[in-house]
């Protein structure tokens, strides 16, 4: 029977690795067992080898079910090239192709086997699988399941009965980045999972550096246009709400200098492939997409991730910012945003036809856990708290604050923070997360010193709080007394009945002489004109952080209405007091000092600091491309050329053929012998035979 020793075995033999990274080597055991399993991991944390190194050992079959179809090529050339036999079966192959493909498994002749989860009833598979021999499924991305994530898939639906018609049940592995404690308990039940073993690790990504960035939208183009040309090395993703914003910010970026590509759903298939497979081979620079692009992306070097628009969750945001920095060196995800984005992330959720397999209870369910999503989101973007510690406890892991506002320790940030049942956490009872988190740091606050939503106590001073790597942690507030304008708009929602938007409520205020106002007499209300001399951006700040706070609530629909909230009355006290935080920072260079709102712009640092090794290094050591010294820099740019070189003629990306990681060990270690190079980061025997030749002779002669 195979145990963990021989699991290390295979890591070393076929990826170059001494050791398991924090949360592998239970979910692998586990596994080898015959035990199913859910892993809750962060992106680059190494889910794969979970299942790809018990396939190596375990008999029979494993099947990936994965919705990455543009990537599949790529996940099984990477195995190949580990020396991992690996096929798989998708919609861009021929009938042909697809034949050879599920005759070598059924031949036994490769380990592994990825389909897509539409493929699953498809008459020919199912006959397929019968005699197969399938002794492991391996589910990645399993928060597509659940209805309550941002990625439900439909499809995933059909995964438990896929696995119930087999003849023999399989151990059933299932994978994800982003799962609430709500999520995880929807994967567990509708994949049929038995009694299984869950790994949630912590959702810290501290080699990320989290920015946020109140812009408005007639700038947001050139700041990022800015950005890539003071990063000219740099790959970057840009992640826009519309296909048309995608186009057109790709189009600005290609007049300027920088190679880039759109990449949405509304492209051929070819475009879109072509698209992708220049980002990964470093033929351009930028790829700027809608959210069709990039879950699962592999390649590693992505130093940025800009948002051009707020996503529509915590769990988007979280997955899409996840793929700068797979490799575990330092790298940016900004966060530009108005208040504009709101308006329209809560018109997209009025027009989703959502999912017809849904009862028309369930559905309206799904559209108000899907507000509730969107409301976090804003809390993110509003907060003047540690960004990195929101979203921690969104996904409902504690931060360790005992050490008087330090980052956490390396040891926290590896451990494995709930191991066992899905439903319970070190040992008790969890609530349901995803809630606000607590202690976020509300943007609007009372008098009491708490924000008024009741979230937590006010945030430390930036000297003693935090992360020290997001942009509200290198910032510091001063407070802004607005009591009067929430007075103000509070009044005004009364005279109006609380019967007209946000967009009439601050027109009133302003004393607008619009024709529409005149012409419905909104000029006769008391409160017409009483805020025309303050700016109106901090009058729709003070409205919208109201709603965020209790004062207000917005209803949905085409035509949201600004009605009270159940704090409404305390507006009117006499000892009401209500302040909002103006950030200040350090500019972007090339930011051109413009402020991105009359409430104040939100500015971090271009880079975090350095990152906490991506695996377990021999060395225990890592080194980034600024600690390269003179001589090793020049090796390092002769080695990734090397890189291109062979990708080029074997017509794979170049980061299958080594990582960043491996060419800076390569640099430090200068192998010139065949034990020598093995003992480089990500160096397994396959890697050895059919490169390490050529790598080394361009180390001999450095």
């Amino acid at each position: 029977m195979v145990n963990l020793d021989d699991a290390r075995q295979a890591l070393h033999k076929y990826f170059g690795y001494e050791s398991f990274r924090p949360g592998q080597e239970g979910l692998v055991s586990a596994i080898l067992e015959g035990r199913d399993c859910l892993g809750v991991m962060p992106t680059g944390a190494g889910k794969s080898i979970c299942y790809q190194i018990p396939a190596t050992l375990l008999p029979g079959l494993t099947v990936v079910i994965s919705p990455l179809v543009s990537l599949m090529k790529d996940q099984v050339d990477a195995l190949e090239d580990a020396g991992i036999h690996a096929d798989f079966i998708n919609s861009t192959q021929t009938p042909e192709e697809q034949s050879l493909a599920l005759a070598q498994a059924a031949q036994g002749r490769c380990h592994m086997l990825y389909v897509a989860p539409e493929r699953l009833d498809a008459p020919r598979f199912v006959d397929f699988a019968s005699r197969a021999g399938i002794g492991l499924v391996a589910v990645d991305e399993a928060h597509c399941v659940s209805q309550w994530g941002q990625d439900f898939r439909p499809a995933y639906l059909g995964i438990g009965d896929f696995i119930k018609g087999l003849p023999d049940r399989p151990v059933v592995a299932a994978f994800t980045a982003t799962a609430t404690q709500k999520v995880r308990r929807d994967i567990v039940a509708m994949l049929g999972l038995k009694t299984p073993y869950v790994a949630v690790t912590g959702f810290d990504r501290p080699n990320l550096f989290f920015d946020v960035r109140k812009l408005q939208t007639k700038y947001k183009n050139g700041w990022i246009t800015r950005y890539a040309h003071e990063h000219p090395g740099d790959s970057g993703i840009v992640y826009c709400a519309t296909r048309k914003e995608t186009e057109a910010l790709a189009d600005d970026l290609n007049r300027s200098g920088i190679g880039a590509a759109a990449y949405h759903a509304g492209l051929s298939a070819d475009d879109r492939e072509r698209a992708q497979r220049d980002f990964v081979n470093d033929e351009i620079q930028v790829v700027v997409a809608t959210n069709a692009f990039g879950m699962g992306i592999d390649k590693s070097n992505v130093r940025y991730v800009i948002h051009h628009n707020m996503p529509e969750s915590i769990e988007a945001y979280y997955q899409e910012a996840g793929r700068a920095g797979r490799d575990g060196e330092p790298a940016r995800c900004t966060l530009l945003w108005n208040e504009g984005d709101i308006v329209t992330r809560r018109r997209l959720l009025d027009m989703d036809s959502g999912n017809d397999r849904l009862t028309g209870e369930q559905a309206e369910a799904v559209r108000a856990e899907h507000r509730r999503l969107l409301n976090v989101m804003i809390g993110y973007c509003r907060t003047t708290g540690c960004l990195h510690e929101y979203m921690l406890r969104y996904f409902g892991q504690e931060v360790d604050r005992a050490a008087a506002g330090l980052a956490p320790t390396e040891a926290d940030r590896g451990a494995v923070v709930c191991v066992g049942h899905p439903d319970m956490e070190n040992g008790e009872e969890e609530e349901d997360q995803g809630e606000a988190p607590a202690q976020a740091g509300s943007q609007g606050r009372s008098r009491s010193g708490r924000s008024a939503a009741g979230c937590g106590p006010e945030e430390p001073t930036a000297e003693g709080r935090g992360c020290g790597n997001c942009s509200n942690c290198m910032s510091t507030f001063e407070t802004l007394d607005v009591s009067d304008v929430a007075r103000a708009v509070s009044r005004c929602v009364h005279d109006v009945n609380q019967a007209f938007g946000s967009g009439k409520i601050v027109q009133i205020l302003k004393g607008s002489r619009s024709q529409d106002l005149l012409r419905r007499g909104l000029d006769g209300c008391p409160s017409y004109g009483s805020l025309a001399q303050v700016p109106e951006g901090r009058i729709r700040d003070v409205l919208n952080q109201m709603a965020s706070d209790g004062y207000l609530t917005i209803t949905e629909g085409r035509l949201p209405m600004v009605h009270f909230g159940p704090l409404a009355g305390r507006t009117v006290t006499p000892d009401f007091h209500y302040e909002i935080k103006r950030v200040q920072g350090t500019v972007l260079s090339g930011e051109g000092g413009r402020p991105a709102d009359d409430a104040g712009a939100v500015y971090g640092r271009t880079t975090g600091p350095a990152s906490q090794a991506e695996g377990r290094d021999r060395a225990g050591e890592t080194m980034s491309v600024e600690d390269l010294t003179g001589d090793q820099a020049v090796l390092f740019q002769e080695l990734k050329d090397l890189r291109t070189r062979i990708a080029r003629e074997i017509g794979k990306p170049p980061y299958i053929v080594f990582s960043d990681k491996s060419l800076r060990d390569m640099c430090r270690l200068k192998p010139t012998d065949d034990a020598a190079f093995l003992e480089v980061n990500g160096v397994g025997e396959h890697k050895l035979e059919v490169y390490g030749p050529r790598f080394m002779e361009v180390i001999r002669k450095s």
